[in-house]
């Protein structure tokens, strides 16, 4: 017996998803973008080289305390978005990273830039959940919304390779730019861009609609008030837990290794004894091959997400090959040559990112409308942003322990231990992870 055909989307439908997928590519411009800009930036502001230990603190500062601001408020943001409506507070998350960007464009020091990188890391913290909560809500039927949400999150290694090509850009075309205080610096012009997607929201967004499941409920009055405590209640302790650990896991591989590779390319042979503007070059071409590793790794979890039924052996589709790859990418093609380390950080790009859409895929089907964006915001907060991007900082301050002479070899080995490390836990994990119970949304 035949499935019967689901309707076309209708216009508000496609509207929908197409701010949606904006935002979710430019979540990833915002972030994606610092370990292109932070180090030359910070060289500017502090005014030292550009392998100084200043410098490698600093970066690590700059990739971890933004982290812990956007887990913090974007924990609120979560728990605002059960209380005031998904439509809401995605709209002015947007916003708020959008406009924080431009701003950290015009820093005049490294607390200014520090201070703006975090507001967007906050809005960019709040517009996953309140996106991934209103898209699950608005596309009730199992395989159109599993397929919505993992498409229009693929979006967001889109957006990975966007940041990439665009800083090629502007470090080719800086000089035709008009001067930043004073000066034509590609970074100041990067940060500046990501004001791009608050253009079209601000056009679109008297056309979105609010997720009928919460305005239903809250017509009603029968709409529960969140409540973290209720994360832990022995209905979804294991589940919050689980996530929390795996997601932590994700994004200290993605945090504490794959973003770190900027700063190793400098160091490989053939790019060593290249001009500065060459040797940026270099760095956004191997970036772009992670970057379109992760689209790759998004579009394949979409596909299989409607066809492996088990969610620990989807995700497991993806851990075992990273685990497998990420220690040789580190230890082996980032200190030999720029050739092996492109196609190693498209392999481990693909394994990883995917993993980011498997949550956007799998944590609406775990908790209830009034507790769906507070037990997302946990998981994603949490255990990503506040937990999993702590690898930055613990993969940096390990750099002067590690063996190897240059500071980019020492770097690629802490990257590898850090790496390695996060990706035994999250497989590990992934035995308790709880499968759910049904197919449509809990009420």
């Amino acid at each position: 017996m035949s499935t019967p055909s689901l309707p076309p989307l209708t216009r508000v439908q496609w509207l929908i998803c197409t701010i949606a997928a904006i935002g979710f590519a430019f979540d990833s411009y915002e972030l994606l973008m610092a370990p292109l800009v932070v180090p030359p930036a910070l060289t500017a502001l502090l005014g030292v080289a550009p392998n100084s230990p200043a410098v490698n603190a600093w970066v690590g500062y700059m990739l971890y305390i933004p982290a812990v601001a956007g887990g913090i408020f974007g924990l609120i943001g979560g728990y605002l978005t059960d209380l005031l409506g998904r439509r809401r507070v995605l709209v002015w998350s947007i916003l708020l990273y959008a406009f924080a960007a431009l701003a950290a464009g015009f820093a005049t020091s490294v607390g200014w830039l520090l201070f703006w990188r975090c507001c967007t890391f906050v809005g960019v913290c709040v517009e996953f959940v309140a996106a991934v909560a209103w898209l699950a809500e608005l596309f009730p039927e199992p395989k159109r919304r599993e397929t919505i949400i993992g498409y229009t999150q693929a979006f967001g290694s889109l957006g990975g390779v966007m940041v990439t090509g665009a800083y090629y850009l502007i470090v080719t075309y800086e000089e035709s730019f008009p001067a930043v205080r004073g000066a034509h610096e590609a970074w100041r012009y990067t940060l500046m861009s990501g004001v791009i997607p608050a253009i079209p929201l601000i056009v679109i967004r008297p056309f979105l609609p609010e997720s009928p499941a919460w305005r239903e409920k809250k017509a009603a009055g029968t709409l529960k008030r969140p409540s973290l405590g209720e994360l832990f209640d022995p209905r979804f302790r294991q589940t919050t837990i689980v996530t929390t650990v795996m997601m932590a896991c994700a994004f200290a591989a993605a945090f504490g290794a794959i973003q770190q590779v900027p700063r190793i390319v400098p160091g490989l042979p053939e790019v060593s004894g290249l001009a500065r503007p060459a040797q940026q070059q270099v760095v956004s071409a191997v970036q772009s091959f992670q970057e379109f590793g992760g689209l790759s790794g998004r579009i394949l979890l979409a596909f299989l997400a409607v066809r492996i039924l088990s969610r620990r052996k989807l995700v497991r589709v993806f851990q075992v090959p990273g685990l497998i790859l990420l220690p040789w990418v580190f230890l082996v093609a980032a200190t030999t040559n720029v050739t092996l380390l492109q196609w190693g950080t498209f392999l481990v790009g693909m394994a990883t990112i995917a993993q980011f859409s498997f949550w956007g895929n799998y944590l609406p089907r775990v908790y209830p409308v009034h507790l769906r964006g507070t037990g997302e915001s946990f998981a994603a907060n949490v255990g990503g942003r506040m937990l999993g991007t702590s690898a930055a900082l613990i993969t940096t301050q390990l750099v002067p322990y590690m063996p190897g002479g240059a500071l980019p070899t020492r770097l690629a080995y802490a990257c590898a231990l850090v790496g390695t490390t996060v990706y035994v836990i999250g497989f590990a994990a992934s035995f308790w992870l709880p499968e759910p119970k049904r197919e449509d949304l809990p009420e």
